[in-house]
């Protein structure tokens, strides 16, 4: 049975995800985790996002069902096209700042800047953008799985990732 193409880019991302989630948090005991800045073990963002952010799983593991914590550490001028996400997100900012738009088009003048120590909760299935002018680093939690819909097929750069 042939799998849909949206439906096909959840199950890509969903084991893009995991994989990258298999890392352990710093030090975690029992349900207790304990990380400072410099003990944060980045990787690559998985091909569901834009080449060039790093990511760190904090907490949990975004890629299966269950509440995580993520930073997502992004170049200057990084770009995320409209998109959405199954369940909800809350967002807050490191450092840097990080512009977001609500709407089916990026367009620039209408995003909002968060600066560091902003915070954003996101409801599921908002449609949405984010971009970046100078280095940023976001900390995202929520309930997994965790998942990007671009609402642009060809703005998704998982399948380039093949």
């Amino acid at each position: 049975m042939k799998q849909s193409g949206t439906k096909a880019g959840i199950v890509f991302a969903t084991a893009a995800l995991a994989a990258v989630f298999a890392a352990s948090p710093a030090h975690a005991t029992d349900d207790q985790v304990f990380i400072n800045s410099g003990d944060i073990k980045w990787g690559a963002a998985p091909p569901t996002l834009p080449k060039g952010a790093k990511l760190a799983v904090l907490y949990g593991d975004p890629g299966k069902p269950g509440p995580f914590t993520l930073r997502l550490a992004t170049p200057a001028n990084y770009r995320i096209p409209p998109h959405w996400h199954s369940l909800t997100e809350n967002l807050t900012v490191v450092s840097g700042a990080l512009y977001l738009g609500i709407n089916d088009k990026l367009v620039a003048k209408d995003a909002r800047a968060l600066k560091a120590g902003g915070y954003h909760y996101l409801p599921a299935k908002m449609h949405h953008y984010a971009f970046t002018k100078t280095p940023t680093v976001i900390q995202v939690s929520g309930d997994g799985p965790f998942d990007i819909n671009y609402l642009d097929p060809k703005d998704d750069p998982a399948p380039a990732a093949k």
